[in-house]
């Protein structure tokens, strides 16, 4: 009887020692399992910072992009504006020139008064208006005549495509 009771105490202590070492074996992976969630969470919240962080740049970047874009956009129309102020001053000049030089009367001098006079008209308008003025008065014209816009856009379709193709 002694060595059953023997051997009885000795599976106690062996399966103690199982049911001890099983919770240790538990309390780790638990462990173990809280860490790789903290890490994971950690690596998530980093991940997100990086991300708001690249974001955050790249829209400064477009904003940067665009600002640039639009100033060089305002740079090319008023430099557009410029020129066309130019040209109707210089339109204005020549119109004035020819009919100052040119013959007085008859058919030639009703000739270059008329020319003389319409470019030193066009000339003004162009100084006073410029480019947004004829774009101004363009879309005033297809507004009141739909229709005659319509076949003038046609006809030239028509002929830069004739032309083209040569």
């Amino acid at each position: 009887m002694a060595n059953s009771t023997h051997t009885t105490t000795r599976r106690d202590e062996g399966a103690s020692g199982m049911q001890q070492t099983k919770h240790r074996v538990e309390d780790m992976a638990s462990s173990a399992a809280d860490k790789t969630k903290s890490a994971a969470s950690g690596a998530m919240e980093t991940a997100k910072n990086v991300a708001g962080t690249v974001m955050d740049k790249a829209k400064d970047a477009a904003s940067s992009v665009a600002s640039g874009v639009g100033s060089a956009a305002s740079y090319v129309g008023q430099k557009a504006e410029d020129a066309t102020e130019a040209v109707g001053h210089g339109m204005r000049n020549l119109g004035s020139t020819i009919k100052h030089k040119g013959p007085d009367s008859g058919v030639l001098g009703s000739a270059t008064s008329g020319v003389g006079g319409a470019l030193e008209s066009a000339g003004q308008y162009l100084e006073e208006h410029g480019l947004s003025g004829i774009g101004k008065d363009v879309t005033s014209l297809i507004r009141r005549y739909p229709f005659a816009a319509l076949c003038v856009g046609i006809s030239m379709g028509y002929l830069l495509a004739r032309a083209t193709r040569s």
